[in-house]
Protein backbone atom coordinates (compact mmCIF):
# COMPACT_ATOMS: atom_id res chain seq x y z
CA UNK A 1 0.00 0.00 0.00
CA UNK A 2 1.44 3.56 -0.77
CA UNK A 3 0.83 6.27 1.43
CA UNK A 4 -2.23 8.84 -0.84
CA UNK A 5 -2.14 12.54 -1.62
CA UNK A 6 -5.72 13.43 -1.32
CA UNK A 7 -7.19 17.00 -1.27
CA UNK A 8 -10.63 17.18 1.22
CA UNK A 9 -12.80 18.19 -1.60
CA UNK A 10 -11.92 15.02 -3.38
CA UNK A 11 -12.78 12.92 -0.57
CA UNK A 12 -15.75 14.40 0.51
CA UNK A 13 -17.05 14.23 -2.85
CA UNK A 14 -16.35 10.49 -3.25
CA UNK A 15 -16.95 9.18 0.52
CA UNK A 16 -20.19 10.47 2.23
CA UNK A 17 -18.80 9.65 5.94
CA UNK A 18 -15.60 12.27 5.26
CA UNK A 19 -18.26 14.85 4.40
CA UNK A 20 -19.22 15.99 8.14
CA UNK A 21 -15.84 15.92 9.39
CA UNK A 22 -14.02 19.83 9.89
CA UNK A 23 -11.09 20.87 7.71
CA UNK A 24 -9.13 20.70 10.58
CA UNK A 25 -9.98 16.71 11.42
CA UNK A 26 -9.60 16.27 7.65
CA UNK A 27 -6.11 17.87 7.64
CA UNK A 28 -4.95 15.22 10.45
CA UNK A 29 -6.74 12.23 8.80
CA UNK A 30 -5.59 12.37 5.32
CA UNK A 31 -1.81 12.07 5.77
CA UNK A 32 -3.02 8.34 7.80
CA UNK A 33 -5.14 6.96 4.55
CA UNK A 34 -3.55 4.95 2.20
CA UNK A 35 -4.51 3.52 -1.12
CA UNK A 36 -4.83 -0.02 -2.75
CA UNK A 37 -5.39 -0.18 -6.07
CA UNK A 38 -6.71 -3.96 -6.62
CA UNK A 39 -7.29 -5.57 -10.21
CA UNK A 40 -10.61 -7.53 -10.58
CA UNK A 41 -11.40 -10.77 -8.64
CA UNK A 42 -8.82 -9.73 -5.85
CA UNK A 43 -9.03 -10.91 -2.11
CA UNK A 44 -9.38 -8.12 0.21
CA UNK A 45 -9.40 -10.40 3.44
CA UNK A 46 -10.91 -13.48 4.37
CA UNK A 47 -13.75 -14.64 6.86
CA UNK A 48 -12.16 -15.41 10.14
CA UNK A 49 -8.62 -13.09 9.42
CA UNK A 50 -7.88 -10.96 12.22
CA UNK A 51 -9.62 -7.32 11.27
CA UNK A 52 -7.29 -3.98 11.80
CA UNK A 53 -8.19 -1.67 8.80
CA UNK A 54 -11.42 -0.20 7.47
CA UNK A 55 -12.39 0.25 3.77
CA UNK A 56 -13.14 3.01 2.06
CA UNK A 57 -14.02 2.83 -2.02
CA UNK A 58 -12.37 5.12 -4.14
CA UNK A 59 -13.94 3.29 -7.43
CA UNK A 60 -14.92 -0.14 -8.62
CA UNK A 61 -17.31 -2.87 -6.74
CA UNK A 62 -16.34 -5.06 -3.86
CA UNK A 63 -18.77 -7.98 -3.08
CA UNK A 64 -18.95 -9.28 0.34
CA UNK A 65 -19.63 -13.11 0.87
CA UNK A 66 -19.71 -16.00 3.63
CA UNK A 67 -20.13 -19.87 2.54
CA UNK A 68 -22.97 -21.74 4.12
CA UNK A 69 -20.87 -24.81 4.20
CA UNK A 70 -22.31 -25.94 0.67
CA UNK A 71 -22.06 -22.33 -1.45
CA UNK A 72 -20.98 -19.27 -1.56
CA UNK A 73 -23.57 -16.14 -0.22
CA UNK A 74 -23.17 -13.13 -1.33
CA UNK A 75 -24.37 -10.22 1.75
CA UNK A 76 -23.82 -7.06 -0.20
CA UNK A 77 -22.27 -5.31 -2.76
CA UNK A 78 -20.47 -2.46 -2.44
CA UNK A 79 -19.43 0.58 -4.49
CA UNK A 80 -18.10 4.10 -4.92
CA UNK A 81 -18.79 5.74 -1.43
CA UNK A 82 -19.39 2.90 0.58
CA UNK A 83 -17.15 1.41 3.32
CA UNK A 84 -16.66 -1.93 4.98
CA UNK A 85 -14.28 -4.09 7.11
CA UNK A 86 -15.51 -1.78 10.46
CA UNK A 87 -17.42 -4.25 12.65
CA UNK A 88 -13.90 -5.85 12.99
CA UNK A 89 -12.41 -2.99 14.27
CA UNK A 90 -14.62 -2.68 17.53
CA UNK A 91 -12.82 -4.69 19.80
CA UNK A 92 -9.18 -5.79 19.57
CA UNK A 93 -8.98 -9.47 18.54
CA UNK A 94 -12.12 -9.66 16.26
CA UNK A 95 -11.98 -11.22 13.26
CA UNK A 96 -13.83 -10.97 10.03
CA UNK A 97 -17.36 -12.21 9.98
CA UNK A 98 -17.32 -12.52 6.00
CA UNK A 99 -14.42 -12.02 2.71
CA UNK A 100 -14.68 -9.13 0.56
CA UNK A 101 -13.33 -9.24 -2.56
CA UNK A 102 -13.28 -7.06 -6.06
CA UNK A 103 -15.96 -7.66 -9.18
CA UNK A 104 -14.20 -5.05 -10.81
CA UNK A 105 -10.66 -2.57 -11.04
CA UNK A 106 -10.71 -0.87 -7.68
CA UNK A 107 -9.15 1.76 -5.88
CA UNK A 108 -9.53 1.39 -2.07
CA UNK A 109 -8.89 3.58 1.00
CA UNK A 110 -7.99 2.59 4.22
CA UNK A 111 -7.38 3.50 7.78
CA UNK A 112 -5.59 1.07 10.26
CA UNK A 113 -7.31 1.34 13.64
CA UNK A 114 -5.03 3.30 15.55
CA UNK A 115 -6.09 5.90 13.06
CA UNK A 116 -9.57 4.99 13.05
CA UNK A 117 -9.80 5.54 16.69
CA UNK A 118 -8.18 8.75 16.88
CA UNK A 119 -10.42 9.67 14.16
CA UNK A 120 -13.28 8.70 16.33
CA UNK A 121 -12.35 10.26 19.25
CA UNK A 122 -12.05 13.37 17.55
CA UNK A 123 -15.15 13.49 16.10
CA UNK A 124 -17.12 11.24 17.85
CA UNK A 125 -20.71 11.89 15.66
CA UNK A 126 -18.78 9.45 13.31
CA UNK A 127 -19.51 6.67 15.50
CA UNK A 128 -23.62 7.22 15.53
CA UNK A 129 -23.29 7.08 11.57
CA UNK A 130 -21.26 4.07 11.33
CA UNK A 131 -23.50 2.56 13.98
CA UNK A 132 -26.63 3.29 12.11
CA UNK A 133 -24.97 2.13 8.91
CA UNK A 134 -23.92 -1.20 10.79
CA UNK A 135 -27.28 -1.91 12.32
CA UNK A 136 -28.81 -1.59 8.54
CA UNK A 137 -26.66 -4.07 7.24
CA UNK A 138 -27.65 -6.28 10.33
CA UNK A 139 -31.78 -5.41 9.42
CA UNK A 140 -30.57 -6.45 5.87
CA UNK A 141 -28.92 -9.59 6.86
CA UNK A 142 -31.65 -10.74 9.31
CA UNK A 143 -34.24 -10.08 6.39
CA UNK A 144 -31.64 -12.31 4.57
CA UNK A 145 -31.87 -15.47 6.98
CA UNK A 146 -35.84 -14.96 6.77
CA UNK A 147 -36.20 -15.00 2.68
CA UNK A 148 -33.90 -17.87 2.75
CA UNK A 149 -35.97 -19.52 5.28
CA UNK A 150 -39.35 -18.70 3.97
CA UNK A 151 -39.12 -17.59 0.44
CA UNK A 152 -38.97 -19.37 -3.32
CA UNK A 153 -35.59 -18.89 -5.50
CA UNK A 154 -37.87 -16.79 -7.87
CA UNK A 155 -39.30 -14.59 -4.97
CA UNK A 156 -35.71 -13.87 -3.99
CA UNK A 157 -34.81 -12.84 -7.08
CA UNK A 158 -37.50 -10.78 -7.54
CA UNK A 159 -36.96 -9.38 -3.96
CA UNK A 160 -33.05 -8.57 -4.60
CA UNK A 161 -33.54 -6.85 -7.91
CA UNK A 162 -35.91 -4.65 -6.99
CA UNK A 163 -33.87 -3.63 -3.74
CA UNK A 164 -30.79 -3.10 -6.13
CA UNK A 165 -33.16 -0.92 -8.57
CA UNK A 166 -33.68 1.55 -5.71
CA UNK A 167 -30.31 1.37 -4.58
CA UNK A 168 -28.49 0.98 -7.80
CA UNK A 169 -31.50 1.53 -10.41
CA UNK A 170 -31.18 4.67 -12.81
CA UNK A 171 -33.87 5.17 -15.75
CA UNK A 172 -33.85 3.23 -18.84
CA UNK A 173 -32.59 5.32 -21.55
CA UNK A 174 -33.86 3.04 -24.16
CA UNK A 175 -37.43 2.78 -22.25
CA UNK A 176 -39.59 4.09 -19.33
CA UNK A 177 -38.68 1.63 -16.98
CA UNK A 178 -35.02 1.02 -14.65
CA UNK A 179 -31.79 -0.54 -15.31
CA UNK A 180 -29.56 -1.88 -12.25
CA UNK A 181 -26.57 -0.21 -13.13
CA UNK A 182 -24.31 -3.66 -11.84
CA UNK A 183 -23.29 -5.95 -14.46
CA UNK A 184 -24.07 -9.22 -12.93
CA UNK A 185 -23.54 -12.90 -14.09
CA UNK A 186 -25.98 -15.38 -13.81
CA UNK A 187 -23.96 -17.22 -10.79
CA UNK A 188 -23.32 -13.72 -8.84
CA UNK A 189 -26.99 -13.25 -8.55
CA UNK A 190 -27.25 -17.02 -7.60
CA UNK A 191 -24.97 -16.35 -5.31
CA UNK A 192 -27.12 -13.55 -3.94
CA UNK A 193 -30.12 -15.25 -3.31
CA UNK A 194 -28.75 -18.73 -2.24
CA UNK A 195 -29.18 -20.67 -5.09
CA UNK A 196 -27.14 -22.95 -7.80
CA UNK A 197 -27.24 -20.98 -10.91
CA UNK A 198 -29.41 -23.60 -12.60
CA UNK A 199 -32.48 -22.71 -10.50
CA UNK A 200 -31.64 -19.08 -10.97
CA UNK A 201 -30.98 -19.18 -14.96
CA UNK A 202 -34.54 -20.82 -14.79
CA UNK A 203 -36.31 -18.46 -12.83
CA UNK A 204 -34.64 -15.41 -14.72
CA UNK A 205 -35.75 -16.87 -18.45
CA UNK A 206 -39.38 -17.27 -16.76
CA UNK A 207 -39.09 -13.30 -15.72
CA UNK A 208 -37.97 -12.61 -19.01
CA UNK A 209 -40.41 -15.09 -20.71
CA UNK A 210 -43.17 -12.73 -18.69
CA UNK A 211 -41.93 -9.00 -20.12
CA UNK A 212 -40.65 -8.32 -16.48
CA UNK A 213 -37.46 -7.88 -16.50
CA UNK A 214 -34.94 -7.81 -19.70
CA UNK A 215 -31.57 -8.34 -19.68
CA UNK A 216 -28.72 -5.78 -21.61
CA UNK A 217 -24.66 -6.10 -21.25
CA UNK A 218 -25.04 -8.16 -18.11
CA UNK A 219 -27.26 -5.82 -16.85
CA UNK A 220 -30.81 -6.43 -15.72
CA UNK A 221 -33.55 -3.74 -16.81
CA UNK A 222 -36.95 -3.95 -15.18
CA UNK A 223 -39.63 -2.61 -17.94
CA UNK A 224 -42.76 -1.61 -15.03
CA UNK A 225 -41.11 -1.60 -11.57
CA UNK A 226 -44.54 -1.38 -10.01
CA UNK A 227 -45.57 -4.99 -12.50
CA UNK A 228 -42.43 -6.21 -10.83
CA UNK A 229 -43.43 -5.23 -7.17
CA UNK A 230 -47.04 -6.45 -7.48
CA UNK A 231 -45.70 -10.11 -8.27
CA UNK A 232 -43.85 -9.83 -5.24
CA UNK A 233 -46.65 -9.12 -3.43
CA UNK A 234 -48.77 -11.72 -4.55
CA UNK A 235 -46.17 -14.33 -4.01
CA UNK A 236 -45.26 -13.38 -0.08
Amino acid sequence: MERLKLNQELLREKIPFFRELEPEVMAQVIPWITERKLKRNAIIFIEEDVGDEIYFILSGSVHIYSFDGVKRVILALLQEGDFFGEMALMKPGLVRSATAETMAPTRLLALRRPDFEALIEAHPRLALHMLNYTMERLRRANQQIYDLTFLNVRTRIIKRLLRMAAERGKPDPDGMGMVIDVKLTHQQLADMVGSVRETATKALLELQDEGLITIRNKMVVIPDPHRLEAKLEEAQ
